[in-house]
């Protein structure tokens, strides 16, 4: 993959560069802010995937989060991985809800960096135009009380179902995590689907809709 990082961490930043180029990937630009990351993304727009600190100068609040919201808007084939220091709900769904529908995005706490396998996961998978969500992050979001959730109707196992799905992955990596078949978990997305109330004639993704459903509840 072809990857722009964007990230004022010096010892972050550093480390991230020889991770992925030991793994054989090409960092094509390096930068420390939002402003620098979009007009990176401008010079190289051929790019895979970009990954990048929500909290950037000059004010460490949403620089990071404003850039990759811009960059998809003006590149939806570039995957946009943003690390965290902590799980911010706002800036996770915000990515979830936006008009892509969080296709090609990603939302990793940066401790899971560490996790070698787990960072290269995501951050292929958002090149590839698939979601990669923290299991923490999604599992934040999840926190509701049980009698205002209109996803109460949900059983243990559909609810780890989309649970999964909300960390973005595909069908047959499901079936894998939690041990069952792959036609199992099509039956159960399909009940989800059913007890969500979600048509197939709605001309929106329901596998999406009922993500953005599970997060937003």
């Amino acid at each position: 993959m072809r990857v722009i990082l964007a990230d004022d961490s010096t010892l972050l930043h550093e480390g991230l560069v020889r991770l992925l180029a030991e793994e054989g990937h090409e960092v094509v630009a390096a930068v420390g802010d939002g402003a620098a990351l979009v007009e990176a993304v401008a010079l190289h727009p051929d790019v895979d995937a970009v990954v990048v600190d929500v909290r950037m100068p000059p004010t460490h609040t949403d620089e990071g989060l404003r850039a990759a919201l811009e960059i998809r808007r003006a590149h939806p084939g570039i995957g946009v991985l943003v690390l965290s220091q902590y799980v911010e709900k706002r800036y996770a769904t915000e990515l979830l809800t936006s008009e892509d529908g969080g296709a090609g995005v990603g939302y990793l706490l940066k401790d899971r960096v560490v996790e070698v396998d787990e960072f290269l996961d995501a951050l292929e998978r958002v090149a590839a135009g698939r979601a990669a969500f923290d299991p923490e992050v999604v599992r934040r979001l999840l926190a509701r009380s049980t009698h205002t959730d209109p996803l109460g109707r949900l059983t243990p196992r559909e609810r780890d179902v989309l649970d999964a799905m909300a960390q973005g992955h595909a069908n047959t990596a499901i079936a894998e995590r939690l041990h069952v078949s792959r036609s199992a978990v099509e039956k159960h997305i399909n009940a989800i689907f059913d007890k969500l109330e979600l048509p197939a004639s709605s001309g929106y993704s329901r596998r999406v809709l009922a993500v953005l459903r599970y997060l937003g509840s």
